[in-house]
This record gives structure tokens, C-alpha cells and sequence, in this order.
């Protein structure tokens, strides 16, 4: 059976478009600092990593807020606020000060020449799980749809937020492809709801064996996705 050509491309964003682990790091502290200044009594009973442990331990609690990891840093805060008596009014300043932080990314360098290249051939799109805002970024003119999982109400590997994305395009499951670094959130959850998934692999390492996952094509870099989305339609 013939391969149908895709018609458009769907990305991740966090470790696709950009290294999210430094940025989080940043906004971390920088989201510390100001509540040393402004919400003192937290910031001395809970470090950075305390806080962390505490989301951590409260997404296990109550997982469905996976799908707003913004929402389950504010019930994080809340709790602490609350143990440490502090007044809750400086929470949504504090949720403010850590988003702003946290949008403050770097495009991988192969990132902004290849969506220049890749939007002149096909529709383009974005699907992720995070609170990353294209707009403040300064990529949202790059793409014709971007869903968010906090928006939408369901969360990656979830079918439905990848057949909205290509409803959004205007294209078939089978006629998109999707990109992203993560083998179960991005490669099992696209190829499940009937779309390619092109596994981008930044740094080596064959997770995928070891996970009995196969992706349709495997990338290093969006230069290699942009020669094997030519190589598909040449076949």
C-alpha cells in the first residue's frame, strides 16, 4: 500500500524546540527568591527541592493534575502557604513571576532556520503537555494551530489531543506526523491515534529498543527530519 505524503506536522515543544530542564531550574530560583522577599515564612520552612518533593508527592496523590502542571504548582503553593501562615494573595503573583521565568526558552539552534523551511511545504502545528505560552516565546507565528493539554482537558499520550490537533490542521491522522522527544508521551500516543511519529533523539541512546517502541523514522535534528520527510515523498 502506498505511503500517504504528509500533509502536516505536528512538534512537541519542551525537549523538542528547546532544553527545558535549564529553564525549569531557573524559574525555580527565581520563583525562590521572590518568595524569600515577599513570602518569607515559606521560603524559609521549604527549600527549592522541598517543594518539589511536595508536588511530587501530591501528584501521586491526585494524578489528574498532570494534565495543568501550572495548576499543580498553585495547589503546591497553597499547601505550603497554608502549613507556613503566609497569606495566600501573594500566590498569583508568585504562579506570575514563575511563568515568566519559565517562557524564557532558547530554540535549539536547528529549530528556527528549519520552521522557516518547513512551513513553506506544510501546515504546521504543536501539541503539548506544558504551560510553554508561543506567543510570549515569540514562535506562534510559526504555526497554524498549538494545542495545550491545560486548555484542551486532556493529556498526552490521550488520543483525542492528538486528533484534535489534526482537526485543527484540517488533515487526516494518517496524512500528519508528529515529532516529539518522548517515546510513550509522543511516539506511542501519536502512532495510537493513527498519525506517524517521528521520535526526535537529541542525544543518542537507544531507548527505544530496550522499550519496544518503534517509531516511523528517528531524528537527531529537524535538518535529518526535513531529509526523511523528503525521502517520503519521493517514494
Amino acid at each position: 500500500m502506498p505511503t500517504v505524503r504528509p500533509q502536516a506536522l505536528l512538534f512537541d515543544l519542551d525537549d523538542t524546540l528547546w532544553p527545558i530542564a535549564p529553564v525549569i531550574a531557573q524559574a525555580e530560583l527565581v520563583l525562590h527568591a521572590w518568595l524569600a522577599e515577599h513570602a518569607p515564612a515559606v521560603a524559609r520552612q521549604f527549600s527549592i527541592a522541598d517543594l518539589r518533593a511536595r508536588r511530587m508527592a501530591l501528584l501521586a496523590r491526585r494524578p489528574e493534575l498532570i494534565v495543568d502542571l501550572a495548576h499543580l504548582r498553585r495547589v503546591g503553593l497553597e499547601e505550603a502557604f497554608a502549613l507556613a501562615g503566609a497569606d495566600a494573595r501573594h500566590i498569583d503573583e508568585a504562579i506570575r513571576i514563575f511563568l515568566v521565568a519559565r517562557n524564557a526558552v532558547t530554540p535549539y539552534d536547528d529549530v528556527l532556520p528549519a520552521l522557516g523551511r518547513l512551513r513553506a511545504r506544510w501546515r504546521l502545528g504543536t501539541i503539548t503537555n506544558g504551560n510553554a505560552d508561543l506567543e510570549k516565546i515569540g514562535l506562534a507565528h510559526h504555526f497554524d494551530a498549538s494545542l495545550a493539554a491545560p486548555q484542551f482537558g486532556r493529556a498526552k499520550p490521550d488520543p483525542s489531543i492528538f486528533l484534535a490537533g489534526c482537526a485543527a490542521l484540517g488533515v487526516a491522522p494518517g496524512a500528519a506526523v508528529y515529532v516529539g522527544d518522548d517515546l510513550k508521551l509522543d511516539v506511542i500516543g501519536a502512532q495510537q491515534a493513527g498519525l506517524r511519529a517521528v521520535w526526535l533523539n537529541r542525544h543518542g541512546g537507544n531507548d527505544h529498543e530496550e522499550l519496544g517502541v518503534a517509531p516511523d523514522a528517528i531524528c537527531a535534528t529537524l535538518a535529518e527530519l526535513e531529509t526523511w520527510l523528503h525521502q517520503l515523498g519521493t517514494e
